[in-house]
């Protein structure tokens, strides 16, 4: 239904989306890894299973004995599990979409991940295009318009079992409901990035299009939630909560994407070297983890160092990687054992644009970017150092 406006960007299919100011938490998530597709890892976030037992439990005890009522009582309970397996993978499917599309524009699928509001597509680039924009935004809902069809075309042929049948007409409308429920103009459904595509391209300003888009999804959120308070008063407690939920769900994502273009505007023409630190700590390839955590993690507070072997930088440790070695080995391991090579390093210039490099870290999910001149290193860039640099510039209000 959405993507986010990090690199780390996500299509989510359901009733809600993942947002900027979730900062992906969603896809961050552990959950429960089902393989892949199309080199895709595809996984469960826990709360899955509170929607597919809440789904079982509606569809098994109140849709199916209403709509048909001869069946033995475990039919139901049956059917009304394998439909909500079945709508989930509608969303696979649709989140599939989305990212074949990105894919065949370049961009790289980090994950699909299913949780309780439908799915979520880790896109890791910024679109390179307004077309691209509304081709990706587009796939998904087009995915569940397509089955919306298809399922309607064979109900005919099932028409000879009730249960199949049943499962059929659901799913049907279902999946319709999903793709009009998403091309609502509002970030951040696919509608919402229809719109954003559609003003990118007339107007070529990105974030403008963007804050559009955004303050629409804002809009809708809020309907939503006076929807939800409607129902609740009307009578019907559980579903107005849930609509409401669903609307406030929006408006957070919204809200959070409107933040994300104002700190995108903070480091507009901003450079790496105005945010970086100059004092890297170098420390020796033969330190022992031992020594290097009780002086200069625990004792000053660093969790990044330069590893150097006389006068040449040989790599980057980091307090990750100091923890993925057992405390019991931390007295016999050294820093040459354990850092990363610095011709594996993701690194930086320091005329990089400030945002470039937080994009560059969320792509490569790290925290910190040694700063390159040439061969030499120049400085190092971390999220915290980007954080205070841009507290300091508001402060001073330039």
């Amino acid at each position: 239904m959405s993507y986010t406006a990090e690199s780390k960007r996500s299509y989510a299919a359901g009733s809600g989306a993942a947002s900027q100011g979730q900062k992906s938490a969603l896809a961050a998530r552990p959950g429960v890894a089902l393989g892949s597709i199309m080199g895709i890892p595809i996984s469960l976030d826990y709360s899955w299973f509170l929607v597919f037992a809440l789904l079982t439990w509606i569809l098994g005890s109140s849709y199916y004995p209403s709509e048909f009522k001869n069946w033995p009582p475990l039919l139901y309970w049956v059917t009304g599990a394998a439909t909500a397996i079945l709508l989930f993978a509608s969303v696979l499917l649709h989140e599939l979409g989305h990212s074949y599309i990105a894919i065949r524009f370049g961009m790289t699928v980090r994950s699909i991940t299913l949780f309780i509001f439908g799915g979520v597509a880790q896109i890791g680039a910024e679109p390179p295009s307004a077309k691209a924009e509304l081709l990706i935004a587009m796939a998904g809902p087009a995915v569940s318009l397509g089955l919306a069809a298809g399922l309607s075309v064979v109900q005919p042929l099932l028409a000879g079992n009730e249960p199949l049948w049943g499962m059929a007409k659901y799913l049907a409308f279902i999946n319709l409901a999903l793709a009009l429920f998403n091309l609502i103009p509002g970030f951040p459904l696919d509608g919402g990035r229809v719109l954003r595509a559609l003003i990118w391209g007339a107007t070529k300003n990105l974030r403008q299009a963007t804050l559009i888009a955004a303050n629409a999804g804002r809009f809708f959120g809020f309907l939503f939630i006076l929807a939800g308070v409607w129902r609740m008063f009307a009578g019907d407690i559980g579903g107005g909560i849930w609509i409401a939920f669903i609307g406030w769900f929006l408006d957070n994502a919204a809200s959070a994407q409107v933040h994300q273009v104002a700190f995108q505007g903070l480091l507009a023409g901003r450079e790496v070297s105005q945010a970086m630190s100059r004092q890297c700590v170098s420390v020796a390839a033969d330190t022992l983890l031992q020594q290097l955590v009780d002086e200069h993690v625990l004792g000053i507070g660093r969790r990044c160092f330069l590893v150097v072997r006389g006068p040449e930088t040989v790599g980057l440790m980091t307090l990750h990687r100091i923890k993925e070695v057992p405390k019991a080995q931390w007295s016999t391991t050294t820093a040459a054992d354990v850092m990363i090579p610095m011709r594996e390093v993701i690194s930086i210039g320091p005329s990089a644009d400030l945002w470039a490099a937080l994009q560059l870290m969320d792509r490569d999910g790290v925290n910190q970017l040694p700063v390159m001149s040439g061969s030499e290193v120049a400085g190092m860039l971390s999220r915290e150092d980007i954080v205070t640099y841009l507290r300091t510039v508001q402060e001073l209000g330039t």
